[in-house]
């Protein structure tokens, strides 16, 4: 039987190539983001490749969204088997500088959608003994400094799914938190400053980063292989040994990586 999956944040990035190696799979696939332009961009990729997709706009931040998201899956396809939390956005400030709304708005994205998504997804997906994805970062393994909110949301992200795959160690539901490290995306573009405004340029070369694409396979590979945990890049690989024995090392490393980056807010 063919596997239905949902993908949040399907527009751009780690979620657009996602949507495309679901639909090399030949899966339905539902492509959910805020952008109605750009979800179209994709599903006419995606049907071209030979899945068979739907388009629903959805704001994960808002439960009633993520409500109609799930719904209109069932709707459609009548089943689900994968549910991958991969809406998210960043935010780049020294906390004492920051607006407590820049921290809300990321947590109301990154933590509360994965936790509406879940939710609504949970009957259908005990149903299908399926799986949950929550795409993380290495953010969600250490603190990083002038991303508070991002490392808190990503933290959360962790604890909250951690908790689902013991719950349902008896169920047949099966949990992934996938750790890419740095990977290519807009989203350091569209990451919000102190005020609450996107910084528009990202602090990296981009082109040197790991490539969505290659996320998105070893995803789907981790799933396939029913992993509770992927570490991509050998910096998230680095960040995920160091924190467990050499924290402090680690605390050193960190704060001189940030200190390097263009405009660091500790220049």
């Amino acid at each position: 039987m063919t596997k239905t999956v949902i993908i949040t944040g399907a527009s751009s990035g780690i979620g657009e190539a996602l949507a495309y190696a679901a639909a090399a799979k030949h899966y339905n696939i539902v492509i959910a983001a805020r952008s109605l332009d750009k979800l179209n961009a994709v599903k006419a990729h995606c049907d071209s490749i030979g899945g068979a997709t739907h388009v629903v706009v959805c704001d994960v931040s808002n439960k009633t969204d993520c409500e109609r998201l799930v719904n209109e899956t069932i709707a459609h396809f009548g089943q689900l088997d994968l549910l991958i939390n991969n809406a998210g956005i960043s935010m780049r400030a020294l906390f004492a500088d920051c607006d407590l709304s820049v921290i809300e708005a990321v947590m109301a994205i990154n933590f509360w959608g994965t936790v509406y998504c879940t939710r609504y997804a949970m009957p259908y997906l005990l149903q299908s003994k399926g799986t949950v994805v929550g795409v993380s970062s290495i953010a969600g393994i250490k603190g990083l400094p002038a991303r508070t909110g991002y490392s808190a949301s990503k933290f959360a992200m962790h604890g909250f799914l951690e908790s689902l795959r013991i719950e349902n160690r008896k169920t047949g539901l099966h949990v992934l938190i996938a750790c890419p490290g740095y990977t290519a995306s807009n989203i350091r573009n569209t990451a919000l400053n102190k005020g609450g405004e996107q910084q528009t340029e990202s602090p990296f070369d981009e082109s040197k980063l790991m490539q969505p694409e290659e996320v998105a396979a070893e995803i789907f590979k981790a799933v396939d292989r029913k992993k509770n945990y992927l570490f991509l890049t050998f910096q998230g690989k680095a960040t995920h040994f160091l924190s467990k024995f050499f924290p402090r090392l680690l605390d050193r490393l960190v704060y001189n990586t940030v200190a390097k980056e263009k405009d660091s807010p500790f220049s």
